[in-house]
């Protein structure tokens, strides 16, 4: 509802008694228009448009009009920039009211100071004749003030911790290889009695011996070289399978092997470029090249053979060695777990690898027993994710200065999460534009979440609500409710059981005006005396009290 305030003003009107003293009489025929009706604080800033509307004939043509607008808080006073009108025959460069009357909107601004939360909007009028001026003895209410709920959000910033690459559980190999000659599917006895079938018997052994691994099965992959027709490269590698399961058979008939899954590949242009990647071949590269450039195997081969000064090369180094069947046998390594982690900290740190530092520190509760094992891993390893994770314990605890000193020690200025904690710290300083330029680098959830509280902190309340939505940020309801959206805040917060979410309920409720369930809210709020305080000062509440 539009509240219309009257100023009392002393104008000369055209009248049968011509006294500045009588004009007060007729100030209520002046209409003073707030918008808005509540002044709101955005960006620290109190901004509102102010229409003063003069009737006809009221307005004395040689009179000075000055209102003041000021306002009044907790005992203090601001005075913003006043607004002057003349009459029609003063030649002053003032707004001039003619004897039609006017209406004219003026601009009052002020800059948020603390205690604002619980202020009105006055003006002070004073009218000047000739060398004569009357102040008016009372101030004219204009609005009242101000809303200062956006600075309900979480300005520290959001962060998260580097992530470690800790495996619980690590795939490993037990692998030997037979060799084949040229068109042939037949295994060589020499092959089974080679070192690389030795090799294998020995690990798949000790495998079967450690408690930490276990075996999960084996594949036998056969293969052909890349020459010569695809056709008869199929059938090779289809019989070199099967005889290559055969003599699996003898291979690992004292061995635990688990179930053995048999495949054949056909031609091996996979083995080709690894071998050819790996060697130091004369025109590698256009080799490589050709393989990039064609997919189809006879043009491949073709392409390749016209390399005449490199193909001897090839058909004596490489191509033996991709007539060939393989036994790979699939190993689960069980890591340390958490409980033997734990252990290793107290009793034989040295032991762990900086993955296992970085995992365990994330097991145990105690942030100065997190930032010990975290000074390990950097000791050790030199660790950026160690730097990046104590300098977010830092912070957690109130220690900018310490987390910047950390966070100066990074070696990878482009590691993830970098940005954003330098974003942080520029925001905790009130460095809005500098805190925003980092976390526009930062490709994280946290840097998003950090740009919609600036987006907060300047009023752009749409940004801030299209940049949360869905993210469960602890600003997401609240930039629902500064966009207007109380629905989608208040499902936001249902089950949300902290004060801080029965404060924004209240505001919901109050807005809707539900008065008892505002109220409701704010007595769940027992122990957080910041949020006590505000609550007494609240415009937001003003209705319901």
């Amino acid at each position: 509802m539009k509240k219309v305030l009257f100023i009392a003003m002393a104008c000369l009107a055209v009248m049968s008694c011509n006294k500045v003293s009588k004009m007060a009489d007729l100030a209520d025929q002046v209409k003073i228009e707030c918008n808005p009706e509540v002044l709101e604080v955005i960006a620290d800033n109190i901004d509102a448009d102010v229409t003063v509307t003069f009737p006809a004939k009221y307005f004395h043509k040689k009179a000075i009009l000055e209102v003041v607008p000021v306002m009044k808080f907790a005992g203090q006073e601001v005075a913003g920039e006043p607004f002057v009108y003349q009459g029609e025959k003063v030649t002053d460069n003032f707004k001039t009211v003619g004897k039609d009357g006017a209406s004219i909107t003026e601009h009052v601004h002020f800059n948020y100071v603390k205690g604002m939360e619980k202020s009105e909007l006055v003006g002070r009028a004073t009218v000047k004749y000739k060398k004569k001026s009357w102040a008016f003895p009372e101030d004219i209410k204009i609005a009242d003030g101000a809303n200062t709920t956006y600075k309900l959000a979480k300005k520290s910033g959001a962060y998260e911790a580097a992530a470690d690459n800790y495996q619980d559980v690590i795939p490993e190999e037990v692998e030997a290889q037979i060799l084949y000659l040229v068109n042939s599917a037949d295994v060589r006895s020499s092959q089974l009695s080679s070192e690389s079938i030795k090799e294998y018997k020995t690990g798949v052994q000790d495998v079967m011996n450690d408690s930490r691994r276990t075996i999960t099965g084996t594949d036998i992959i056969a293969y052909a070289s890349p020459e010569g027709t695809i056709k008869r490269n199929n059938q090779l590698s289809d019989q070199r399978a099967s005889s290559a399961q055969k003599a699996f058979g003898k291979v690992a008939k004292k061995l635990e092997t688990g179930e053995v899954a048999t495949r054949s590949i056909g031609e091996d242009w996979e083995g080709f470029q690894e071998l050819v990647n790996n060697s130091n071949i004369e025109d590698k590269d256009l080799i490589l090249r050709v393989l990039s450039m064609y997919s189809d195997p006879d043009v491949r081969e073709r392409e390749i053979k016209n390399m005449s000064s490199v193909y001897g090369t090839l058909a004596k180094d490489v191509l033996p060695e991709l007539r060939r069947a393989r036994f790979v046998t699939n190993v689960e390594f069980q890591n340390y777990t958490p409980e033997e982690l734990k252990a290793l900290v107290e009793d034989n740190i040295d032991a762990l690898d900086e993955e296992a530092l970085l995992r365990t520190a994330t097991l145990v509760d105690d942030a100065n027993a997190k930032l010990d094992i975290y000074k390990q891993a950097i000791k050790k390893f030199d660790s950026d994710r160690a730097k990046i994770n104590s300098a977010c314990i830092l912070l957690d605890q109130g220690k900018n200065e310490q987390a910047e000193a950390m966070l100066k020690k990074v070696n990878d200025r482009s590691i993830e999460g970098l940005d954003n904690l330098r974003g942080v710290l520029a925001l905790r300083d009130g460095e809005l534009n500098k805190a925003a330029e980092f976390f526009a680098k930062d490709n994280g959830k946290a840097g998003k979440a950090n740009l919609a509280a600036i987006d907060i902190q300047k009023g752009d309340y749409a940004a801030a609500a299209k940049k949360l939505a869905g993210t469960g940020d602890a600003n997401e309801a609240l930039a629902y409710i500064l966009n207007g959206d109380l629905a989608k805040a208040s499902s936001l917060l249902k089950g949300q059981d902290c004060e801080y979410a029965a404060y924004l309920r209240a505001i919901i409720a109050a807005r809707q005006g539900k008065a008892a369930e505002a109220k409701a809210e704010l007595a769940k709020i027992k122990n957080c005396k910041e949020l006590k305080e505000r609550a007494e000062n609240d415009i937001e509440f003003a209705k319901i009290k």
